[in-house]
């Protein structure tokens, strides 16, 4: 994952399912006003980013505390990513009900696990772990950082989305999101199981 910054930042984007992400948000928050929204768009899109850097950081603590080796956590991570993307493709996405008005859904749903579930943290682990210099570090962390922020942006237009797209189109940039991800899981198994063997 670590070609250029633009390649890492589109596939971190579609790692975490921002259409998928608008659909719960648009039903999670549907009673709530323009400024309750913000508020928790922002929070939100603070604390995906704290997780993701907790993940990047903490890879290689987690790999040698249980003796993981990166190669078999790529295979194990892709192998959930494409579950996830299967899930997408076929529509099969856990349903929200409503929220109210004083509850704070910023960190548990949202960040995690609808933003940052499983396969993205597997896939976060894997990426912080490839990581050797501070170049790599640096790169690595923009590139999460502008994923975040589009994802973010994706949260905060969502009412323009939602008018524009319809919950039609909503669906079928989730589930084309879901084929991208089959692709990305497919070559993240392949490269494990080729390191492992070769």
């Amino acid at each position: 994952m670590q070609s250029n910054l633009f390649t890492m930042v589109i596939q971190l984007f579609f790692i975490f399912t921002p259409f998928f992400v608008l659909s719960m948000f648009l039903t999670m928050t549907a009673h709530l006003n323009k400024r309750k929204k913000l508020i928790l768009v922002m929070k939100t899109t603070l604390s995906v980013e704290i997780i993701c850097l907790i993940m990047i950081f903490g890879g290689n603590t987690i790999f040698s505390l249980f003796s993981i080796t990166v190669d078999a956590f790529k295979i194990g991570a892709g192998a959930i990513l494409f579950l996830s993307a299967v899930d997408l493709v076929q529509g099969k996405v856990a349903q929200s009900k409503t929220i109210e008005e004083n509850d704070d859904i910023s960190v548990v749903p949202l960040s995690i696990p609808v933003t940052v579930g499983p396969a993205t943290t597997g896939t976060l682990m894997v990426m912080g772990s490839s990581f050797k210099t501070s170049r790599d570090y640096v790169m690595g962390l923009t590139a999460v950082t502008i994923a975040v922020l589009l994802v973010g942006l994706i949260l905060l237009i969502s009412p323009w989305l939602e008018k524009v797209l319809k919950k039609k189109g909503i669906t079928i940039l989730s589930r084309l999101t879901g084929l991208i991800l089959s692709a990305l899981s497919a070559q993240m198994i392949f490269s494990g199981i080729k390191n492992m063997l070769f």
